[in-house]
């Protein structure tokens, strides 16, 4: 990864629950509040179904987390239906040019459905 390359997460949790939400990344890693939605739109993020977004496939990502960085780690899951948090929301990795011009990116078409560290690493050089 390039030496003067930031990484950013943007999370669309109320603002008041950010502190908890940054606690699960390294310090190195920003983390901001999106509750809008803003980025999530302008960058095309859609929402997936029940089924996808909750059905077995995500199932298994998130036994084979719980397995490989500690069960404590998933107890954010358990308070996620009735937290008012839309869990259907879809992510994705962006990587973003200094002069705010998308460089590459990757729209998840599930919460299992993330692209490798590597692929995210070859994309931080200019196109």
């Amino acid at each position: 990864m390039a030496t003067d390359t930031a990484v950013v997460v943007v999370t669309f949790t109320d603002p008041t629950a950010l502190a908890e939400h940054a606690s699960w990344f390294p310090e190195h890693i920003e983390v901001l509040a999106d509750p809008d939605r803003r980025a999530y739109q302008a960058y095309g993020l859609g929402r997936g179904s029940r089924r996808r977004v909750w059905g077995w496939r995500a199932a298994r990502r998130y036994l084979a987390i719980g397995r490989n960085s500690g069960w404590g780690r998933l107890g954010r899951l358990r308070g996620l239906a009735g937290s008012g948090e839309d869990t259907l929301q879809l992510g994705g990795d962006m990587v973003v040019g200094p002069d705010g011009t998308l460089w590459w990116g990757y729209w998840s078409e599930g919460p299992d459905d993330r692209p490798t560290a590597a692929q995210v690493a070859a994309a931080t050089h200019a196109p």
